[in-house]
């Protein structure tokens, strides 16, 4: 192993739950139906694939832009300035990694400019020697276009890259890049789908670490 590289939203960050809590607030006060379910499906996806989903469902005259624009504000209301909560073990397992000389990137579909913002709020930029977002690549996950340019970034094969996911979109993203994927579920269950692509599923990035801890690390 040579290199990890990071998903953000339900992996580094407990975001994904947030960001439905403000779905659902909106929905309920403008008759939306079946949010959760809709917005389970874009999960992993960039921008332009969640809009193109969330007119699919509720077709081309729903307001999804506007929609969007009032989660948005409301959720950066509550949460920028380090108020993001960070998932069990992050700061630990970027640490072990740097102390190891093992190459760090992220891959997320969200767009550059909020990554940054949400990495930099919480202290931990600096683990990341590439940042590739949704907005940076043509195709968005599950398509393979954001790990590739990843490992591109690291100078790393990807072969000897492992990428670590929540969602189903992140993990056939990861595996359709050639890199060993690891699950570690936030709001999406394993499928039989899921224990076929990923090489493992764990619990927290505690338990990551201490798998990491287990294989040759080759810096």
């Amino acid at each position: 192993m040579k290199a990890v590289v990071f998903d953000m939203d339900g992996v580094i960050f407990d975001s994904e739950r947030l960001v439905l809590e403000c779905w659902e607030e909106i929905a309920a006060r403008r008759g939306i139906e079946n949010i959760e379910q809709a917005m389970r499906e874009c999960l992993g996806v960039n921008s332009a694939q969640t809009r193109e989903n969330m007119l699919r469902r509720y077709g081309s005259d729903f307001p999804y832009d506007e929609f969007r624009s009032e989660a948005s504000a409301m959720f950066h209301e509550r949460f920028d300035n380090g108020r993001l909560p960070m998932k069990t073990g992050v700061v630990g397992l970027l640490a072990y990694l740097k102390n190891k000389s093992v190459k760090i990137a992220l891959a997320s579909s969200t767009r550059e400019g909020v990554v940054r913002q949400e990495l930099s709020d919480a202290g931990i930029i600096d683990y990341f020697e590439a940042v590739v977002c949704g907005d940076m690549v043509e195709k968005s996950k599950p398509a393979p276009d954001i790990y590739i340019k990843a490992c591109a970034c690291l100078g790393v094969d990807s072969q000897h890259a492992y990428a670590i996911e929540d969602s189903y979109n992140g993990i056939r993203s990861a595996h359709a890049a050639g890199l060993s994927a690891i699950m570690v579920p936030d709001m999406s269950e394993p499928t039989e789908e899921m224990e076929r692509l990923a090489v493992k599923i764990l619990p927290d990035l505690c338990e990551v670490k201490k798998y990491f801890e287990q294989i040759r690390l080759q810096p």
